[in-house]
C-alpha cells in the first residue's frame, strides 16, 4: 500500500488543490534566490502561491494532515534568517494575494491582502490624500504581511510608532487551516481579547497573516528635511530634545549616522557628500505638518536657533525632491559597507542616554579582538534604535559568534534589546534568554503549543519547542 504521508504524495495533492501554476518545485523552485541577502538557489519540497485565504486554508489543512513543516515568505528582506528553509519544508508565498481591497477615506482605514508591498500601499493611499506612515528602506520589496509578522519599525517610529500601532485588525490562517478573521476597523474595540496581538511580531510562528485592516493618517501639507553635522554625542541628544520642543509632533524622523558610517558611504564611487566628511556625527531629520506656509519658516527658525546654540556645526537643507532623496540615499543605501564579506548587521535598542558608553564599549572590544576590524553605526536614534555593521577583516572560526559577543554582551549592562525591529529568526535564538526571562519564554512556548501543536509553522524560528 502507498504511504499517503510521503512528500511526493503531498505534492501531487497540493497541485490538484491549487493548480500546477501555483506550485513550484524542482528546477522552477531553484531558479529563485533564497533571499535578498542570499542568492543561492531556494530549497524546499515546493513553493505554494495561493490566490486567496480559502486556498491557503485548504493547503494548510493538507500540510497539517501530513505533519508537513511550512515556512512563510514575504519580500525576503528580513535580516535575522527568519525565512530560512531546508529541502524538507513547504514554502508559502503570498505574492498572488496582493490586492488593496478598500480604502475608506472617511474612516481613514484601508483593507489589504498580505502580499501587498509597502511602497504600493503608500502610493495608493497617497492618491486619496491619505498617508500610511510605516516606512523603511526595503519599501519596494517588503510586504505588509511581513511587516506585521515582524512588527516592522523604520524611520517614522518616533512619531507614529511601529507596525503594531498601525494595525486595527487582521485575518490569519492557523496551523490546522482554521481561518481566524478579526478584521476590526475601529480605533476603540474592547470586546474581549485583542487577538491580533498574538500574530503581530511573532514571525509567522503562530499563524499566517492573510489580510490586514490598517489605520491611515491624513497627508501632511509640508515636509522639511535637513542634514546637519554635529561635533559630539551630547549635542546629538540636546538637539533631539530641542527640536522635539520647537517642532513638537511634527518631527517624524531623527536619523543619526556616526562619522565613520557617513565617511564610508560617501567614498568616491558611492554617494556624493553634500558637506564635509570628517565630522563626528551626522543627523538626517525631517518634520511634516499641516501648515504649508508656516511650517517652512518655523523649521528654518528651529535650525537657526540650534546653530546659534552651538549644537549644529554645518547644515544642508535640500531645495528639491531629488536633493532630498539624495540625502536619504546616504542614510538608506549602505551597499558600500556590506560589500566586504563577511559583514554582520545588528539591530539593537537601549535608552538614548547610554548609547555613547555602549558604542565605546563595543568598539573597544572589537579593537582588542580584531584590531583591523571596521564598525559602522547608524540608526533611528530618536526611538532608541541603533544598527551596527561589523566587518572583522580577519580569518578564524565562528567570526559571527565572536562578533555577537562583542555587540550583545555590553548591551546587558544597559538592559537593552538584542532586536529593536528585525525580530529573532534563527540568527538571535541563542541570545533570547539574555532579553527575556525563563517565565516569559515558557509562556511563549505555551502559546506556540496551543496554536501549533504539531510545530509545523516556521519551526525552529525564535525558539525551539
Amino acid at each position: 500500500m502507498t504511504d499517503i504521508k510521503q512528500p511526493e504524495n503531498l505534492l501531487s495533492q497540493l497541485e490538484l488543490l491549487l493548480g500546477k501554476d501555483c506550485v513550484l518545485s524542482g528546477d522552477a523552485l531553484r531558479e529563485r534566490a533564497s533571499s535578498y541577502w542570499d542568492s543561492s538557489p531556494m530549497q524546499g519540497i515546493a513553493l505554494l502561491k495561493p490566490h486567496n485565504t480559502e486556498q491557503l486554508s485548504a493547503a494548510m489543512k493538507l500540510c497539517h494532515q501530513f505533519g508537513q513543516t511550512v515556512v512563510t515568505h514575504g519580500g525576503l528582506t528580513g535580516c535575522v534568517e527568519g525565512t530560512t528553509v531546508n529541502n524538507q519544508d513547504v514554502i508559502i508565498s503570498l505574492e498572488k494575494m496582493n490586492s488593496i481591497e478598500e480604502i475608506d477615506a472617511v474612516g481613514s482605514t484601508v483593507i489589504v491582502e498580505a502580499g501587498v508591498t509597502l511602497q504600493y500601499l503608500q502610493e495608493a493611499v497617497s492618491e486619496q490624500g491619505l498617508y500610511f506612515p510605516l516606512d523603511l528602506g526595503a519599501r519596494g520589496s517588503c510586504t505588509i504581511g511581513g511587516n506585521v509578522a515582524t512588527n516592522a519599525g523604520g524611520i517614522n517610529v518616533i512619531r507614529y510608532g511601529m507596525m503594531r500601532d498601525q494595525v486595527l485588525g487582521l485575518e490569519v490562517v492557523l496551523a490546522d487551516g482554521t481561518i481566524m478573521s478579526s478584521m476590526n476597523r475601529m480605533l476603540k474595540n474592547n470586546a474581549g481579547y485583542d487577538l491580533k496581538q498574538l500574530f503581530i511580531g511573532t514571525e509567522g510562528t503562530l499563524g499566517i497573516v492573510t489580510r490586514v485592516s490598517l489605520k491611515l493618517q491624513q497627508q501632511t501639507r509640508s515636509r522639511n528635511t535637513c542634514l546637519v553635522a554635529v561635533d559630539d554625542f551630547a549635542s546629538v541628544t540636546k538637539l533631539l530634545s530641542r527640536l522635539q520642543g520647537d517642532l513638537g509632533a511634527a518631527l517624524n524622523a531623527y536619523e543619526v549616522m556616526w562619522g565613520d558610517y557617513f565617511h564610508a558611504v560617501t567614498e568616491p564611487g558611492w554617494h556624493r557628500a553634500p558637506m564635509g566628511r570628517d565630522y563626528a556625527f551626522y543627523v538626517l531629520l525631517e518634520a511634516a505638518g499641516a501648515d504649508a506656509e508656516g511650517d517652512g519658516p518655523r523649521f528654518i527658525a528651529a535650525m537657526e536657533s540650534a546653530m546659534e546654540a552651538g549644537l549644529v556645526v554645518d547644515a544642508i537643507i535640500p531645495k528639491s525632491e531629488s536633493e532630498r532623496r539624495a540625502l536619504w540615499d546616504i542614510r538608506e543605501d549602505f551597499d558600500a559597507i556590506v560589500k566586504p564579506q563577511p559583514t554582520f548587521l545588528y539591530d539593537v535598542s537601549l535608552p538614548i542616554k547610554y548609547m555613547e558608553d555602549y558604542v565605546a564599549a563595543v568598539k573597544q572590544g572589537l579593537d582588542k579582538l580584531w584590531p583591523q576590524s571596521k564598525c559602522y553605526i547608524m540608526g533611528h536614534m530618536g526611538d532608541g534604535n541603533l544598527h551596527l555593521f561589523i566587518t572583522p577583516n580577519s580569518a578564524g572560526e565562528d567570526l559571527h559568534g565572536q562578533s555577537d559577543e562583542q555587540v550583545y554582551k555590553p548591551l546587558e549592562k544597559y538592559a537593552g534589546s538584542i532586536s529593536a525591529e528585525h525580530g529573532i529568526g534563527t540568527e538571535k535564538k541563542s541570545w533570547l534568554l539574555k532579553n527575556r526571562s525563563i517565565e516569559e519564554l515558557d509562556l511563549m512556548k505555551v502559546l506556540k503549543r496551543a496554536l501549533d501543536p504539531l510545530n509545523i509553522l516556521n519551526r525552529g524560528k525564535i525558539f525551539d519547542v
